[in-house]
C-alpha cells in the first residue's frame, strides 16, 4: 500500500508529489441545478487554503453567487470536519491520537466507514492494501532524511522490525473502539482517504441539489454528466512525463483515481517510493500508473492503489468479479492495458 496517491489532471499538471490538489471545480459551462442544464458563465466563487497536507482550491459555478458562496464554505466545513480525523499532518487529529496510543474509545462514524472499508480492500486485494503500513514509512523517511544515507536503503534489521509492526488483521475496527494489536503500529489512510473525501462532497452537492458537476480532490468523481449531456473529459497525467497527459477518459457518474510509484520518491534513483509491498516492505516497479475507474471515487481510490502490488493476472480475476470497475495499466515499458468494461 501506500501513504500517498498520484494526482491525475484535467488538462496538465505540474510534477507529481506527496501533497496533493484539492478543488471542487465546475468545469466547461460550470454546475447546473437538478432539473436545469443551462450553461452558466458566472464568475465562480472561489476558496483557496490547505487541508489534508494539500493545497487547496474550491471553486463553484452558479447562478445565484450567494448560494454558490454558501455551497463553497459547506464544502470548506466538510473537508476540514474530515481533515480532524484523517490527516497526519494535524497532530490533534483522530488518526494521530490512534498511531500514538494504539487505541481510539468513540470513535467518529466517519472513522468507522473508512476503516471498515480499508479492511474489506484489504481482504479483496490479499492484503496488498493495508493501511498499517505507516511504521514503513516512517523507516524510510527517518532513512533518507539522514546525511549520506545508504543508497540500498535501510539495513535488513530495520525492515524486518517495521515489518513487525505492519498486519491488517490485528487493526479492530468496532463502533465502541479502534484498537492496534501490535506494538509500534501505526495507520495511514492516504491510500484512501482522499477518495472518502471526495464522496463525501458529491453527496453534500447533490444533497444541495446539484447534478452536473467534477469533484477534484485529488481522485475525481463526477456528478451526472456536463451540462451539455455528454461526458466530462478527464486527462490522465503521464507520471514520467511532467505537464504530459497519457490518456484521456469520458465521465458521468463514476469516479477515477490514479496511483503512480512516481508520485513520490525518497532517493534520486526511484528505487524507493511511497509504494510499499507489506509483505516485504520494499517498493515494486510492476507498473508506471494505475488508473482505477469506478462507481466511487473511495474505491477508484484503494483499488488504484493495491493493484498497483499486484500482479496483472490477479488484477484480471478482481475485476472479473467486480463488472462495474476498469483498470487501465501503464507497465515498465510504456504499454497500456485495458481490463473491465
Amino acid at each position: 500500500m501506500t501513504p500517498a496517491s498520484s494526482p491525475h489532471s484535467l488538462t496538465q499538471r505540474s510534477p507529481l508529489t506527496r501533497r496533493r490538489l484539492i478543488a471542487i471545480a465546475a468545469m466547461a459551462g460550470g454546475m447546473a441545478l437538478a432539473g436545469g442544464r443551462r450553461a452558466l458563465a458566472d464568475a465562480p466563487v472561489r476558496w483557496q487554503g490547505s487541508a489534508l497536507g494539500a493545497q487547496v482550491s474550491v471553486e463553484i459555478h452558479h447562478h445565484d453567487r450567494a448560494q454558490a458562496e454558501r455551497l463553497v464554505q459547506a464544502c470548506v466545513q466538510e473537508v476540514r470536519r474530515l481533515e480532524q480525523q484523517f490527516s497526519l499532518y494535524d497532530p490533534n487529529s483522530a488518526i494521530c491520537a490512534l498511531n500514538r496510543t494504539g487505541m481510539l474509545a468513540a470513535p467518529a462514524a466517519d472513522m468507522v466507514a473508512l476503516l471498515t472499508a480499508a479492511r474489506d480492500f484489504a481482504e479483496l486485494t490479499d492484503g496488498a492494501f493495508d493501511p498499517t503500513v505507516q511504521p514503513l514509512w516512517n523507516l524510510y523517511a527517518a532513512h533518507f532524511t539522514r546525511e549520506r544515507p545508504a543508497p540500498e536503503g535501510p539495513d535488513a534489521a530495520r525492515l524486518a522490525e517495521a515489518l513487525a509492526k505492519v498486519g491488517y488483521r490485528d487493526l479492530k475496527v468496532s463502533a465502541d473502539r479502534i484498537a492496534l494489536l501490535r506494538p509500534g503500529a501505526g495507520i495511514t489512510l492516504n491510500g484512501i482517504a482522499q477518495g472518502y473525501a471526495t464522496d463525501c462532497v458529491v453527496d453534500r452537492l447533490r444533497a444541495a441539489g446539484l447534478s452536473t458537476t467534477l469533484v477534484d480532490m485529488g481522485e475525481i468523481r463526477a456528478l451526472g454528466a456536463r451540462p451539455d449531456g455528454t461526458s466530462w473529459q478527464v486527462g490522465l497525467a503521464d507520471p514520467d512525463r511532467p505537464g504530459v497527459v497519457s490518456e484521456t477518459i469520458g465521465l458521468a457518474d463514476r469516479a477515477v483515481a490514479t496511483t503512480a510509484g512516481a508520485g513520490f520518491r525518497f532517493d534520486p534513483a526511484g528505487r524507493f517510493t511511497h509504494l510499499f509491498d507489506p509483505k516485504t516492505g520494499r517498493s515494486p516497479s510492476r507498473y508506471r500508473s494505475v488508473s482505477v475507474i469506478a462507481p466511487t471515487a473511495t474505491e477508484a481510490d484503494a483499488l488504484s492503489t493495491a493493484f498497483s502490488l499486484l500482479p496483472a493476472s490477479r488484477i484480471r480475476d478482481i475485476v472479473a468479479a467486480r463488472p462495474h470497475i476498469q483498470v487501465h495499466l501503464t507497465d515498465a515499458n510504456g504499454a497500456t492495458l485495458v481490463y473491465g468494461a
